[in-house]
């Protein structure tokens, strides 16, 4: 069959890995080109890009490449093209694979491509090795002597360069440089020697050698060239002759020539072809670059070719408008199926428009057009300046209608032209006038593909409007082509069909002609009606043209056999199409049968159809137009006789066209099978070969959504065409929906099946309507279409109206699928499936019967229900019938071994006895089948038998038929011996023993084994409880199911029926009653849709279960992402270079969208983000989904998410786009956040643009640079693994929120919620997920907190680990009791656990006595509850209530109040205290004298001082007081302190020195001296870190370091050297703070201290001592500025918490009396006095939500620090109101600077 259209190259994906050597100056910043050979042919030349730094020292490179199939890789020829110093690169190796199959091949060098070095050559082949490579090829040297003419001026100075084309590929192009024997290459006489090493290429064919016409006098006249194998004698040496010109101005003006060895007739070897270029008529347009064009055939390439010398000598080449032609000799390549035409992008003005390029190539009489018509420049469109382009032409079609009574016509004519390269599209011949009227000659133009020539048409009507007959006279088809015309001819000559005869090839040699467009005419006769009522009836008609001998017209018998049951026949019109491999009829209306009435049931009608010899026969596609009453048509088969060779070709089919029978479809494709197989069928063995035609078709099924827009449904007809790679359908008329009898209704989604043969990759659907009906205007959402048997799911979106009176008025639409919403998974395959009913009193069921398949290892099919309707229910499974389907389902492997089938207990009498299941799939290998057939012979009825409905069945025979070369088939029948047994499995289910635990709803139970599941069975009888599931019983059940090994979880829900649905379930047993194994689940949880997590399904693993659970969706996200998975096939945009980042640390990026506030603001199109670092490193697809119960990114909203994707270092740009194709799906996008927290920075992008393609530029996709965005500082976090483990203990387990604080020697993060997410946190669990947690490691202890929310409260914590997942670190908590008010010894619900190290405890346990003085002032006592938190080293203590004193009246004036807190967990040193009251009972005010805190275990008093009010109407107002330690004497450190400096060498071969070091700090204070790092005792080795100590003056902080690298005792450089240093460590030592600096660089020797490199601290840590010394009071000036906007303002009591490097201010009230505060447009001040909390990091602002509106804008605060006048702005920008943007009511600001 011919391809309907051109096959573009196919290509796949795979990672090219360049390893540069790690040798002094090994690396190259040239630019390397490579092409790869393969057994199949070679890649095209691919260039990889040098812009930024590859190819360097000791690096390996990775790039995606697109390679075509080459089959098995064979060599690898890499090269660079600077030949200049410097850019010699020394290549290690290159290795490919192949990205789907993990294929992988080596390409080993170890070699310079140097101009200076090794054999000085630029260029080097690889042979492939690898495990796919027995052998790798031999590398040759080629010896070659090139002679030049002894003719005068036959030296040349041009750039020669050659290629050998052997058989096994060629040496691609080599510049000859470098000649053995003479230093002036090329002269008169000359024989110069040059070596090509390449890898072995088998025998020498042809030889293709040229210049680049470059310098004066550049002409050559080449003798010859002698080729010989280095090493073998000169006898061998094979001679290729030229004997001419290479000059521009000689001969014909070739400067490249191919050479064929030495033999008589050596010019007859190449072809001319002739190529004419035109350019475009645009300003700008022309181009003085270097043009080159690759022609590709069916029998190879010619490799680039430059233009350079023009045919038609206009000097000047490529200006504006200008057909410029040039010739080129070259090997015959056969048929052109493409070119590749570009430009080397040089010169002034190198951007070139291209109009078209034409080829002609005299000797095979064949001329192609290749349409382009855009620009090749870098600064316009796409930025491409080579592209590929495929042939298309423009036809001219002339219609003559005959002069003749009633020869006109008013139908519409239609007209599809056949070629030897395939056929066009049928194109409807329509102007605006009143076409086809008596003795008229219309003239048509269409744009269509080549088909190269013309061998027929077929032109008909489709018989519409009133005297629709139309006699034909004749059809011309014209084009225009590239030919040789003699000059001085006048034009109408050329009118005629210029056949270009072999004894013509002569006039090329004269100079009296030149090439010129000329027109092809093809005259096609007819001089006949098309007609229903004249001659034979035909309303198509096939012609050939005049003078055409090569193809007779056919006849065909076409055989129609409709089936014999009830029903089967029909009335309504039937069309057919037949397929051959050359070409097909067109769609032909069978008409007249040798039968009165067509079509009726057993009966068979004779039909002959003419057409154009088709070839063999490859399909036909049969359809019925549904016209009639009885249109439903049971077609048994079509057989067609060629009756030229009378060859029988078998079309078996055995299925209704019906829209209410079967699938539904009108039409379908039916392919030939052998006659043994339809010998098979008469044998009576009644097989019938559905299987075998599912398999060679491909079924789709179409889903079709109308749009939820007033009006948007219609009644009239819709059609559709699909259109593949190979082919298209025709038309379908979409009639039988499986979904809804009235179809394309507003908002509805219909579904269609489609079946096809061999149509390719979907590439367009067409569809239309006949604006028939009511109301015929039709609003189209989307098409979905499913290839099961392709595993690809597309989406053609519209979002527009077929309406002749909407949008632009058309009724038919185009729509292409769209690439992002493309889905992939594995492919289905077909199975046969019988069904066979026993013959007992009503065995037959009208329920709902599904099937499901298992293989091996519990890999299975989706449940699968055979019948689609009601209707079809009531035909299948009658008593002793025989029903057969055909489905598509998941491939179960080559073993079937169980199916479960059942039905659903529905209709009248759904009992059902079932005797077998066969089933039917093709042999993996060779043509036939296998059977396998599985008994049964049971009831599946509630009232027979067991009363199961579902029965697990498996095999007993395994039937298999082979079709073996002689025709004939040979079946064989085994009998399967190792079937699985029947196991019954005994389940026990227990229900709690609370209040309202039982149920009374249907409970259902899946159990999972590792060989399989049971699938979902009802729990229906329990064998020891009438009433089932009541509280604290247990219910037994029994059932059947095949041997499931293993069992390891269940699935159990329930239907949440009947009142009291809500169920506690305790636990459940499994019981295997054949092996006696028991399995214990422990459940412990609410099935309710009012408790817990409101789930009325769970799962449950076996107790002590070690295998994968998955519940953390991040570890989910992280395994995906380190795939690159995504159920959308994650396509990528083709870049040129997209850097394969494989391997790179996967790390969490939060993204915040902003939509905007327009009306069609929101979209319901998914939405993506790449991010993209340098040398264009980026993440894969990160899509964004919307949480559940979210459908739409809606205006005004602001969503978070957080993706896992690949570290692509620093961040440069950003993509944001969505999937959406349609004008609904329009999205204005307001703000994008990124945040990347294990690098501690937010990039906020100011969109405000839309992402449509209606609105704005159309664009669904916009790249954000980040110099564009807002950066801010935000807290590094680290990632932390956490798994938390829950005692094994009866009710464990909790839904309670769990809080949890981590503290480190570095600080502490602020209280994180552990969330539930389903299963966690449940009895005898471990439940691992990842944490960000801030850089404060190493880690010291953490609070665990609960809330006493949900049903189940009370937590049995077992213990918590956490593991850094950088440094590898595991910290170790451990409890071991409840968190709970209820049980346990301690009723708390927070507890603090010390961290444990190898053993080691990391803070100790201590009882803290703390005194509270209250002074002795009036009124100084209080009676509110007092409450205080210590700050320390290790953290903080929480909030204690000070409730247990010694005195029983509390906090009295002069009085000492003593409380005791045993069990504490050490906090070392401490620093301060927090003391507050909650400003309760009469007199609350209170003066405090000062608070001792007492560490018994370090027998130490730590004194904090008052001597304050903590009263609202004393002193500030404020009943908060922070106070610092009084202990910690300062250190004077004006004085000199001690600096350790340690630094650390790479680990690298030449990083290490014998020389000296020298170092100088850079303080915020003062600038240290230098420093001499002294290299006694080997220091500075590979990887060593050495340690120095200076005395220096204290230089404040260390902001920068300057390093140099001296020689000792001062001496001179002789040789260049280099220390590499990683990486410096500067610690104060007197406080302990520590001062980070990264290297990674060399730095060279010197001999004085004037050279050096500065590098700047990147983290530092301050120690707590230093942090201690600087907490000393400070008011803080708080501004707080509300929106300017209505109703911005809140009535809420807003808090505000400061955090400094100093620790935290608490959550602070921010009011004043009698002040209405936080009004629009207002600012408001405050002054609150806290320690000082040194730089300010973030605030977090929140409020209550209380009062009337409580919503509110914030736009910033701004922080003043009224001691050093610091001041700090946070802006804001955005709602604090739960029903307003995300609906938070407290954020976290970060400082802008």
């Amino acid at each position: 069959m011919v391809s309907l259209r051109q096959k573009r190259q196919k290509k796949h994906p795979w990672s090219l890995w360049i390893w540069t050597s790690d040798l002094p100056n090994a690396g190259t910043d040239a630019d390397v080109c490579f092409q790869v050979y393969g057994e199949k042919g070679k890649s095209d030349e691919i260039r990889l890009d040098n812009k930024t730094d590859n190819f360097e020292q000791g690096q390996v490179d990775k790039f995606m490449v697109e390679l075509p199939d080459l089959g098995k890789l064979t060599k690898l020829r890499i090269w660079h093209e600077k030949r200049s110093p410097f850019t010699g690169w020394h290549l290690s190796k290159a290795t490919l694979m192949k990205s789907l199959t993990k294929e992988k091949y080596t390409f080993p060098c170890e070699r310079w491509l140097d101009t200076n070095e090794d054999d000085n050559e630029v260029v080097r082949e690889l042979p492939a090795s690898g495990d796919l490579i027995a052998e790798p090829l031999p590398l040759i040297k080629y010896r070659v002597t090139v002679c030049t003419g002894t003719v005068s001026g036959s030296g040349t100075d041009a750039s020669v360069f050659l290629n050998l084309i052997g058989d096994q590929g060629d040496t691609g192009d080599r510049l000859l440089v470098n000649c053995k024997n003479s230093m002036n290459k090329f002269e008169k006489g000359n024989l110069d020697e040059f070596i090509i090493e390449a890898v072995a290429i088998g025998q020498i064919r042809r030889v293709r050698i040229g210049h680049n016409g470059k310098g004066g006098g550049c002409g050559w006249f080449l003798d010859k060239v002698i080729v010989r194998e280095e090493g073998q004698a000169e006898a061998q040496a094979v001679e290729f002759p030229c004997n001419r010109w290479l000059d521009r101005n000689e001969d014909d003006g070739q400067i490249v020539r191919e050479l064929v060895p030495f033999s008589d007739g050596q010019r007859l070897y190449n072809i001319d072809f002739h190529i004419a270029v035109k350019t475009g008529n645009i300003s700008g347009g022309s181009s003085d670059s270097n043009v080159f064009v690759k022609l590709y055939g069916e029998k190879g390439d010619t490799g680039k070719m430059m233009l350079v010398v023009s045919a038609n000598n206009l000097g000047n080449y490529f200006e504006v408008g200008r057909i410029d032609i040039f010739k080129v000799e070259t090997l015959d390549i056969g048929q052109i199926n493409r070119l590749l035409i570009g430009h080397t992008n040089e010169g002034m003005r190198a951007g070139w428009f291209l109009d078209s390029v034409q080829i002609m190539v005299p000797v095979q009489g064949k001329q192609y057009m290749f349409p382009s018509d855009r620009w090749l420049c870098e600064d316009e469109a796409d930025g491409k300046t080579e592209v590929e382009i495929y042939p298309m032409i423009n036809y001219e079609i002339t219609v003559v209608t005959g002069d003749m009574m009633f020869a006109g016509t008013n139908a519409r004519v239609f007209i599809q032209i056949y070629g030897d390269k395939g056929k066009t599209e049928v194109v409807t011949l329509k102007s605006r006038s009143n076409n086809f009227e008596r003795n008229t000659t219309e003239i048509f133009k269409i744009e269509a593909k080549d088909v190269g020539k013309v061998f027929k048409i077929r032109i008909g009507h489709d018989g519409s409007g009133i005297g629709s007959g139309w006699f034909l006279e004749a059809v011309d088809v014209k084009h225009l082509i590239m030919a040789l015309v003699p000059k001085e001819k006048k034009k109408e000559d050329k009118k005629k069909k210029k056949k270009k005869k072999k004894d013509e090839e002569d006039e090329d040699e004269e100079g009296g002609e030149e090439m010129q467009e000329v027109v092809l005419t093809y005259h096609f006769p007819c001089s006949r009606w098309l007609a229903g009522g004249e001659e034979d009836g035909e309303l198509v008609v096939e012609l050939q043209p005049e003078d055409s001998e090569e193809l007779e017209v056919s006849t065909y018998e076409v055989c129609i056999f409709t089936g014999d049951m009830l029903g089967a026949g029909t009335d309504a019109n039937v069309f057919i199409n037949i397929y051959g491999e050359n070409g097909d009829t067109g769609e032909r209306f069978l008409k007249n049968s040798d039968n009165i009435n067509k079509f009726e049931r057993g009966q068979e009608d004779v039909f002959i159809v003419t057409a154009i010899d088709l070839g063999p026969l490859k399909k036909l596609r049969i359809r019925h137009d549904n016209t009639h009453a009885h249109s439903s048509w049971y077609l048994d088969r079509v057989e067609i006789v060629d009756m030229k060779d009378d060859t029988t070709y078998y079309f078996p089919c055995n299925r209704w066209l019906a829209v209410d029978e079967d699938d539904g479809q009108i039409a379908r494709e039916l392919v030939p099978v052998d006659e043994a197989f339809m010998r098979k069928d008469e044998e009576g063995t009644s097989a019938t070969l559905g299987l075998e035609q599912k398999s060679m078709s491909t079924t789709y099924t179409l889903k079709i959504k109308t749009g939820e827009k007033k009006h948007a449904g219609t009644d009239a007809n819709v059609f559709a065409i699909l259109f593949g790679e190979n082919d298209d359908t025709g038309i379908i008329n979409l009639k039988a929906c499986k979904t809804y009898k009235n179809k394309f209704e507003r908002g509805m989604i219909n579904e269609f099946t489609v079946e096809a043969v061999d149509l390719g990759d979907l590439q367009k659907i067409l569809i239309g309507h006949d604006n028939s009906g009511g109301s015929p205007g039709w609003f189209l959402d989307w098409i979905k279409i499913d290839a099961p048997s392709q595993g690809q799911r597309l989406c053609f979106p519209c979002g527009r109206w077929l309406d002749k009176g909407e949008d632009d008025g058309a009724i038919v639409r185009d729509l292409y699928p769209a690439e992002l919403q493309t889905e992939l998974y594995t492919p289905f395959v077909p199975y046969e499936i019988k069904i066979y009913t026993g013959d007992v009193f009503s065995a037959g069921t009208d329920a709902d019967v599904f099937i499901t398949l298992y293989g091996c290892k519990g890999v299975c099919t989706q449940q699968k229900h055979l019948c689609v309707n009601k209707r079809e229910r009531r035909l299948y499974f009658e008593r002793g019938a025989e029903d057969m389907f055909i489905v598509e389902l998941e491939d179960v492997g080559d073993v079937i071994e169980k199916i479960r089938i059942g039905h659903d207990n529905r209709g009248t009498n759904p009992g059902w006895y079932l005797d077998r299941v066969e089933i039917r799939r093709q042999l993996r290998k060779g043509k036939g089948s296998e059977t396998t057939i599985f008994p049964c012979e049971r009831w599946l009825a509630k009232s027979e038998d067991d009363g199961e409905t579902v029965r697990e069945l498996v095999p007993s025979d395994i039937i298999t038929q082979k079709l073996l070369r002689d025709g004939t088939l040979k079946t064989t029948e085994t009998e399967v011996e190792d079937a699985l047994e029947t196991h019954t499995y005994k389940v026990s289910v227990r229900t709690g023993d609370m209040y309202k635990a039982g149920t009374d709803a249907n409970v259902f139970i899946t159990i999972y084994g590792d060989l399989g599941d049971t699938g979902e069975r009802k729990l229906a009888k329990s064998e020891n409880n009438k009433n089932k599931f009541e509280r604290g019983e247990v219910d037994k059940f029994s059932m059947e199911a095949v041997d499931l090994g293993q069992v390891f979880k269940i699935r159990i829900r329930h239907d949440n029926s009947m009142m009291g649905a809500d169920w506690y379930l305790d636990q459940v047993e499994v019981l295997d009653v054949e092996t006696e194994e028991v399995y214990m689940f422990l459940c412990e949880r609410w099935l309710s849709t009012k408790k817990e997590d409101k789930c009325i399904e769970r799962t449950f693993f076996v107790k002590g279960y070690e295998g994968e659970r998955n519940t953390d969706p991040h570890f989910k996200k992280m395994a995906q992402a380190k795939l690159g998975l995504d159920k959308n096939a994650n396509k990528k945009k083709k870049k040129k270079k997209v850097a394969a980042v494989e391997d790179g640390p996967i790390i969490p990026y939060h993204f915040t969208l902003s939509t905007g506030m327009d009306q069609d603001a929101s979209t319901t199109a998914r939405v993506y983000i790449i991010i993209i670092g340098p040398n264009d490193v980026e993440t894969d697809r990160l899509w964004l989904d919307l949480p559940e119960g979210k459908n739409s990114f809606t205006a005004g909203a602001m969503d978070h998410f957080v993706c896992y994707g690949t570290d692509v270092g620093e961040i440069k740009r950003v993509e944001l786009g969505h999937n959406g194709v349609t004008p609904e799906s329009c999205w204005l996008v307001d703000e994008l956040s990124v945040a990347v927290p294990t690098k501690g920075i937010k990039y906020i992008f100011p969109c405000k643009c839309w992402l449509a393609k209606d609105r704005g530029d159309g664009l669904t996709a916009r790249l954000f640079n980040v110099l564009d965005s807002n950066t801010i500082n935000i807290i590094r976090k680290v990632i932390y693994s956490a798994t938390v483990v829950t005692g094994d203990i009866q009710y464990a387990g909790t839904d309670t929120n769990i809080f949890l604080t981590v503290f480190g020697a570095n600080g502490a993060t602020e209280e994180m919620l552990l969330p539930k997410n389903g299963d966690r946190f449940e009895r005898g669990q471990e439940d691992t997920f990842s944490l960000e947690i801030d850089d404060i490691a190493p880690l010291k202890k953490i609070r665990v907190r609960i809330d006493g929310s949900g049903s189940r409260p009370d937590w049995f914590l077992d213990k918590i680990l956490m593991r850094n997942l950088t440094t590898e670190e595991v910290y170790l908590f451990t409890y071991e009791n409840w968190l709970s008010k209820t049980k346990g010894p301690k009723r708390t619900k927070v507890c603090e656990l010390a961290a444990v190290v190898d053993g080691e405890e990391m803070v100790e346990k201590t009882t803290y006595i703390i005194q509270v003085q209250t002074s002795d002032i009036g009124g100084a006592g209080t009676d509110a509850n007092v409450f205080l938190i210590v700050f320390g080293e290790y953290g903080d203590t929480g909030g204690l209530a000070l409730k247990e004193s010694t005195n029983r009246n509390k906090f009295e004036r002069k009085t000492k109040d003593v409380f005791r807190f045993p069990d504490m967990l050490s906090l070392g040193t401490l620093s301060k205290v927090r003391v507050w009251h909650d400003n309760k009972g009469p007199g609350p005010g209170w003066h405090l004298e000062y608070v001792d805190v007492k560490d018994e275990a370090m027998d130490q008093t730590f004194r904090f001082p008052c001597d304050r009010w903590l009263a609202k109407n004393e002193d500030d107002g404020q009943i908060m007081r922070e106070l610092a330690c009084a202990n910690n004497d300062s250190i004077d450190l004006s004085d000199k302190t001690k600096y350790e400096i340690a630094t650390t060498t790479a680990n690298t071969d030449d990083a290490s020195t014998t020389e000296n070091a020298w170092i100088v700090l850079e303080g915020r204070k003062v600038r240290s001296k230098e420093f001499v790092l002294e290299n006694k005792k080997k220091k500075f080795q590979c990887g060593a870190t050495d340690i120095f100590e200076f005395s220096s003056k204290h230089v404040g902080e260390i902001a920068s370091i300057c390093l140099g690298h001296i020689t000792k005792d001062g001496k001179k450089v002789k040789n260049e050297a280099f220390w590499h240093v990683m990486e410096v460590v500067v610690t104060e030592k007197e406080l302990g703070n520590k001062y980070f600096f990264h290297c990674d660089a060399q730095i060279p020797l010197a001999s004085k201290k004037d050279q050096f490199l500065t590098f700047e601290s990147y983290k530092s840590i301050e120690s707590f001592a230093s942090k201690v010394r600087n907490l000393v009071p400070v008011k803080y000036e708080i501004i707080v500025i509300t929106g300017d906007f209505k109703s911005a303002g809140t009535d809420a009591n807003v808090f505000i918490t400061l955090y400094g490097v100093n620790g935290d201010s608490g959550k602070r009230h921010l009011h004043h009396k009698f002040r209405n505060l936080f009004e629009s447009g207002r600012t408001d001040r405050f002054v609150l006095e806290m320690l000082d909390l040194g730089e300010l990091l973030r605030v977090k602002v929140e409020h209550d939500n209380s009062g009337s509106s409580g919503g509110w804008y914030l736009e910033c605060i701004e922080v003043t620090n009224t001691a050093n006048s610091v001041t700090t702005i946070f802006y804001c920008g955005k709602w604090l109101d739960a029903r307003k943007a995300d609906g938070q009511i407290q954020r976290v600001l970060y400082p802008r600077y």
